[in-house]
């Protein structure tokens, strides 16, 4: 597979590590890093960014599909399964395994919205490998807008918190066998 891409367009970015937002014009010749949760990871001349996923056809990808194949519980709620399945879609740029398996995610919890919203809230506390990762905001942000997509959930906030500190030993068996830790 050719890594080597020009975009086709104008796209809106994610400048890792920093999280600040950019636009990188049409004719940027750019290099395929990681191709993981529905967004891209590129290197152009000019440092690391995060192309979104519905911006895919810009360097000659399929645009990606978003939409959650699940169904709420009987009483309207959303399953939790989903729930951590779209978590699981959610990356760290910089590093190929999901948030979930990197053991980011402290807590989901699942309760009933207070008028005037409809359906379900969905809370998460999650970390970050470092303090100082300034794409911290946009992970949340990616988290949020995909556990959004889960039938009867209404809003979602997704925390970050610093206690307890994250280390390694909070990576799942599967997340150490991808980043050969074991």
């Amino acid at each position: 597979m050719n890594r080597e891409r020009t975009l086709s367009r104008e796209v809106s970015v994610t400048q890792i590590p920093s999280g600040a937002k950019q636009t990188l014009p049409s004719g940027t010749r750019v290099f395929l890093h990681q191709t993981l949760g529905g967004s891209f990871t590129v290197q152009t001349d000019f440092g690391l960014f995060r192309i979104d996923g519905k911006d895919g056809d810009a360097i000659g990808e399929q645009v990606a599909d978003h939409a959650v194949k699940a169904a709420t519980l009987a009483d309207g709620s959303p399953d939790p399964a989903a729930v951590w399945d779209q978590l699981r879609k959610v990356f760290d740029p910089e590093i190929p395994v999901n948030i979930v398996d990197l053991g980011l995610v402290y807590s989901m919890d699942i309760e009933k919205s207070e008028a005037p919203a409809e359906g379900y809230k969905v809370s998460i506390a999650m970390t970050l490998t470092a303090p100082g990762c300034g794409m911290g905001p946009a992970i949340a942000a990616d988290a949020k807008d995909k556990v959004l997509l889960v039938p009867g959930v209404a809003d979602a906030d997704v925390r970050i918190t610093w206690e307890p500190p994250w280390n390694q030993s909070m990576i799942s068996e599967e997340g150490k066998m991808k980043l050969g830790l074991i």
